[in-house]
């Protein structure tokens, strides 16, 4: 082989493992601990707050927002990457906004259900448009923007149930989330917050990634030139 040269073997690279690629999906423990500190100490100290006169919603809100700012300050110290802490920054900074300004500590959690219902509403025109959501995610997360899944018609097609699914459950979510906001139950709506968070999207993203790994194995077979070239009587 000429120097510099890169063989097929090389190009075509294995899938990672599962346990690597969910890792990267979810930022791992560590990022799915971080994204949900913030709105927990809210939840906390809200209820504390709330039902036992310690403290104004405002200090509630400080302890969120300073929460917040303090993972994404101490991952930018380390010169590690900021994605899941600044999701959770600008989650919250809006949402504390709104529930300053009204006074009711329920509207911290407009911003989040704002967004579910863009996320299911994106979902779905995708699917119309043949060009499922999830599959887009999953190319530049996972397959370092590769252009399989619209190149192979059964991966296709699973993006494309998979991303309803995927609204489905987003829609629920948000159902779930206006009731309780409409019947100003602030406590279970903190609740419904964590249940209905990383939980599921948990076990929607360890599906997505199965799914796609199988379809790969199965209509790709990953093709073996460096062990003919080493089986190959010398001359």
């Amino acid at each position: 082989m000429q120097p510099g040269k890169t063989t097929d073997a090389d190009a075509e690279a294995p899938l990672p493992p599962f346990s690597v690629q969910m890792s990267e999906q979810l930022g791992g423990v560590r990022g799915l601990v971080e994204s949900s500190i913030p709105i927990t100490l809210f939840i906390v100290v809200n209820f504390l707050g709330d039902h036992f006169g310690w403290w104004p919603l405002r200090t509630s809100l400080i302890i969120a927002v300073g929460a917040a700012l303090s993972i994404a300050a101490y991952r930018l110290s380390r010169r590690e990457s900021i994605r899941h802490a600044m999701n959770g920054v600008l989650g919250i900074a809006i949402g504390a906004w709104l529930a300053w300004k009204s006074g009711d500590a329920k509207d911290i959690y407009l911003p989040g259900m704002v967004l579910t219902g863009v996320y299911a509403a994106g979902m779905l025109a995708s699917v119309a448009f043949r060009r499922p959501l999830v599959g887009w995610l999953w190319s530049v997360m996972l397959d370092k923007g590769g252009t399989r899944w619209r190149d192979n018609p059964r991966l296709l097609r699973a993006f494309g149930w998979l991303t309803v699914l995927w609204a489905v459950v987003y829609l629920a979510k948000l159902g779930v989330q206006i009731q309780l906001w409409r019947d100003n139950a602030d406590d279970l709506l903190g609740i419904a917050r964590l249940a209905l968070g990383w939980p599921p999207y948990a076990l929607l993203a360890a599906l997505t990634v199965w799914q796609a790994r199988r379809i790969i194995r199965a209509t790709e077979p990953v093709s073996e030139p460096a062990a003919a070239e080493v089986a190959r009587p010398a001359d």
